[in-house]
């Protein structure tokens, strides 16, 4: 699986963007897929997760309520739908993928669940 991310950009504070994440491969629909950022100076982090197939989602503290994942399997794609973003948003934010499994759902926030990753798309959010 190959991923490629995309749709960072600038945007001032309470702006959107969306993100995309687009997949490799055939067996997409069996990979669950999280966002992770980094911001300058800091630890990459776990933003968001969407599960293969059943639709389960779950998202960090800091950005729950304002960020919504989904997926088009069709299309090989997940999207990050990021919004009310705060200057704190501010990072590059990577796609990750792995198989969808029991024990990645386990530890679905550590990157090092991940087996695939993108390169990046950096977002700047200005005050």
């Amino acid at each position: 699986v190959q991923l490629q991310a995309s749709g960072g950009g600038l945007v001032q504070a309470g702006g959107s963007l969306r993100l995309s994440c687009a997949a490799s491969g055939r067996t997409f629909r069996r990979h669950a897929v999280a966002w992770f950022r980094q911001a300058p100076g800091k630890e990459r982090v776990f933003v968001s997760f969407i599960s293969g197939n059943d639709g389960r989602t779950y998202y960090a503290g800091s950005v729950k309520g304002r960020f919504t994942i989904s997926r088009d399997n069709a299309k090989n794609t997940v999207y990050l739908h990021v919004n009310s973003l705060e200057p704190e948003d501010t990072a590059v934010y990577y796609c990750a993928a792995a198989l969808d499994t029991y024990d990645l759902r386990s530890g679905y926030y550590a990157s090092s669940a991940y087996d695939y990753w993108g390169q990046g798309t950096q977002v700047t959010v200005s005050s």
